[in-house]
């Protein structure tokens, strides 16, 4: 038998996680394994950065402290799309734009197609998984069968977070 205590922490985690659907929740996974990838590369700087004698206007901390803030506001907006959050859905959107730009960077100007062509495949699912119907749906806050025009009418994902709420209180 379960607690009161325990089932109103489960009702709780429930209510927090959206009803996103699928392609926005691997969209933040897919997002995650560049900004993870950054992540690490961040610190192999810093590490290298700290066996190195050091050089007029080189500055390792920063060099390393960028990759690493960056990262993790990356990682951030993928655990925002994996946990079902509206607001990361346009942080997706630049960081798929992004891994494209560096994917097409490498694979045309530095001649590195290997690395080149599955990163840049990395961001256009990611954009791709952003852009489909039920992902556009679920950010709009559209119902099953609803217009975009119905749904603006309704007031869009703002009435239907509204809606919601007041159920909740009933």
């Amino acid at each position: 038998m379960e607690s009161p205590a325990l089932a109103e922490n489960r009702k709780a985690a429930a209510v927090k996680l959206s009803p996103a659907p699928r392609e926005v929740r691997l969209a933040g996974a897919v997002t995650a394994v560049p900004s993870l990838a950054l992540l690490v590369f961040g610190v192999v700087v810093l590490v290298n950065g700290l066996g190195s004698p050091a050089q007029p206007g080189n500055n390792v901390f920063v060099e390393s402290g960028t990759f690493i803030v960056v990262a993790l506001a990356f990682l951030a907006a993928s655990a925002g799309l994996v946990l079902g959050q509206t607001w990361a859905r346009s942080p997706g959107v630049v960081i798929a734009l992004i891994v494209i730009g560096l994917g097409w960077y490498l694979l045309g100007p530095s001649g590195e197609p290997l690395w080149g062509v599955p990163i840049a495949l990395l961001g256009i699912a990611a954009l791709v998984l952003l852009f489909r119907r039920p992902s556009r749906a679920w950010a709009l806050g559209l119902r099953e069968g609803e217009t975009e025009t119905e749904a603006a009418e309704r007031g869009g994902l703002a009435g239907r977070r509204a809606e919601r709420e007041g159920h909740e209180e009933d």
